[in-house]
């Protein structure tokens, strides 16, 4: 079975005959389901199970409460989800161009794609192509029931207002927009009952070089004082625009190989794309020529704004100011930095009493503490007060961003949620005398590790942002109590520390350590703060609180690696090792019960 094709339109059609969806980035699929299990096929019909095999592991999950419905056939799109309403595509890209099984495997794990299921085609082995769209869409919601829970498959919500899609897809960069007639049944070919409209952000480049042989000009923005190469283009010029241009350069630029010549910078002009990769503009789209604009201005920071534009509710100031001199950190960097973290970020400061550490004049400099909200703090920043503090509480990008344009450049987080008593966590904190003695830090968390798997317990691990390492082990909400967290952690520390006194210390007196690693489990309790996963730290050397897999805490490792540009690098790429942090917290609960009640009765015993 071939797909129903989308056909682009500018504008979003309007009137009670449409539903509107948002726009995913990512590999249109069918997934056809039958006894003999699900497969995926792309919209060319090429089968993409195996290079997939998260999703098909997610339907294996449900499969007992779908076989009434078998054989079906859904229609959606292979994503990997930035936040509810934005795929990275380029994530998706990579993901399928693996061949190799263990890498397919692996990156399964650290790079999870979702099938976001839009249709429904077929059910009980009957063809449901003649059906409306509105009959199908009660189909498919009647069939998610069966599988609400699921991380693997969601379904694609519909709207019935313009104003509430186009607010969405803004909001969250999404792609576009898509209006189906809602009379429509499913043809396998391009239809004009399905619209795409894409949500286009407009950039300004330098147009440096021209290449006869293909047609296509190069665009490309200041990066300090060297030009970056971010664009090719030539879709959306009209034939006039394109001689025009081509006759400038064959006239005026330099010859630099055959039928490839050069401007120095003097033309600007705006490029529609629909994401930057980091690279190249994803999508280009010649707009216009810009004859007024500053060509100094066409700068990299300016077309990370106009790709990502901040939250308007924020006003940003002072864009240039150095925040990380010695590493040539601007504000404008922290603030993109906190914009692309914050889906990793904000699940760990969602519902917390924040405390942060503000340094007005950049890191390295002057700092405060703030945990009362202040007064001149926009309505949009949600408060929440215990005892005489008006905490502020992040759940979301604009309030990150906010905080980040403040210049709070450290997160500090309390172990439980507001209006909850006890821990959501436990963290051993490894805090090595200096930067030379991390790999005292590594000893001790491999150390630690081993003794939280004997109890078969679940540890994630992550750098301080500064000279040590910190060990979390999750725990189900409202569960736990201080009081049986601190007798954890305090016999495995005492334990560790009476194996290698001689490496490690529970002495909180530095002058006492005497060089020895000091285990911090004190600071594991109500009312203390721990720094939040992916917040930066306020030294000069740029470093971020990072969370690791655990293969990588070996001798290797070095805090120096987990600088601000470095972790959005390896999020990209490599994923985010806390990402299953709270995922199947009743195995946790019960091993961490039988923990507590064995270390119970040692102590009643002696």
């Amino acid at each position: 079975m071939k797909p129903m094709l989308l056909t682009s339109a500018v504008d979003i059609p309007e009137g009670d005959n449409w539903l509107y969806e948002v726009k995913y980035d990512g590999f249109r699929c069918l997934l056809h389901w039958d006894e003999d299990g699900p497969r995926l096929f792309s919209r060319n019909q090429k089968e993409l199970t195996d290079y997939f095999p998260e999703i098909i592991a997610g339907c294996l999950e449900i499969e007992a409460k779908l076989k009434k419905y078998l054989p079906l056939i859904l229609d959606g799109e292979i994503v990997y989800l930035l936040n509810p309403y934005q795929s990275d595509f380029a994530t998706v890209q990579r993901r399928g161009k693996l061949r190799a099984k263990n890498q397919i495997e692996k990156y399964a794990k650290r790079l999870p794609t979702n099938l976001m299921v839009f249709d429904l085609l077929m059910l009980k082995g009957v063809n449901l192509l003649e059906q409306t769209l509105v009959e199908r869409k009660k189909g498919l919601q009647t069939l998610q029931q069966q599988w609400a829970n699921s991380r693997f498959l969601q379904v694609v919500e519909s709207f019935e207002k313009v104003a509430t899609i186009e607010a969405i897809v803004k909001e969250n960069h999404s792609e576009g927009v898509v209006a189906k007639r809602k009379k429509s049944t499913y043809t396998a070919q391009r239809s004009k009952d399905w619209l795409k409209m894409k949500q286009y952000r407009y950039v300004d480049v330098i147009v440096t070089k021209y290449e006869k042989s293909n047609g296509y000009f190069q665009g490309s923005v200041y990066k300090g004082k060297t030009l970056i190469d971010v664009v090719h283009f030539t879709h959306g010029m009209s034939d006039q625009d394109k001689d025009m241009l081509a006759q400038l350069f064959e006239k005026n630029g330099e010859l630099i190989q055959r039928e490839v010549w050069v401007l120095p910078p003097s033309i600007c002009a705006k490029i529609g794309c629909i994401h930057f990769d980091g690279e190249y503009l994803r999508e280009p789209m010649f707009h216009s020529f810009v004859v007024d604009k500053d060509i100094e201005s066409c700068t990299w920071q300016a077309l990370k704004v106009q790709v990502a534009p901040f939250p308007e509710q924020v006003e940003i100031t002072s864009v240039d100011k150095p925040i990380w001199p010695r590493i040539d950190y601007q504000k404008s960097d922290y603030l993109h930095y906190l914009q692309a973290i914050a889906p990793y970020m904000l699940p760990f400061l969602k519902d917390r009493l924040l405390t942060t550490i503000r340094y007005p004049h950049g890191a390295g400099g002057e700092a405060f503490y703030q945990k009362n909200c202040p007064d001149y703090a926009p309505a949009f920043i949600k408060t929440y007060r215990e005892e005489d503090v008006n905490y502020m509480v992040c759940n979301d990008s604009q309030t990150l961003i906010w905080l980040g344009n403040q210049l709070a450049l450290e997160f500090h987080l309390p172990f439980q949620k507001k209006k909850h008593h006890h821990p959501m966590e436990i963290v051993f904190d490894l805090d090595p005398p200096d930067r030379n003695h991390f790999s005292l830090a590594i000893k001790a968390a491999l150390e630690i590790k081993q003794i939280v798997d004997q109890f078969r317990l679940q540890s994630f691990v992550k750098t301080s942002g500064n000279k040590g390492l910190q060990i979390y082990l999750p725990l189900p909400d409202e569960t736990f109590t201080y009081k049986e967290t601190r007798m954890f952690c305090e016999f495995v520390s005492t334990y560790i520390v009476e194996q290698y006194d001689e490496l490690f210390t529970l002495e909180r007196l530095k002058k006492n350590r005497n060089g020895r690693l000091y285990i911090d489990y004190l600071q594991h309790d109500q009312g203390k703060t721990m720094i939040a996963p992916y917040s930066a730290r306020g030294h000069e050397r740029g470093l971020v609180a990072t969370p690791l897999y655990w293969e990588e805490v070996n001798d290797k490792l070095t805090p120096e690696f987990f600088t601000l540009s470095q972790v959005l690098e390896r999020v990209r790429y490599e994923g985010d090792p806390f990402r299953a942090f709270r995922d199947d917290l009743e195995e946790q609960k019960q091993n961490f019960q039988k923990v507590i009640e064995q270390l119970g009765s040692l102590l009643k015993r002696s």
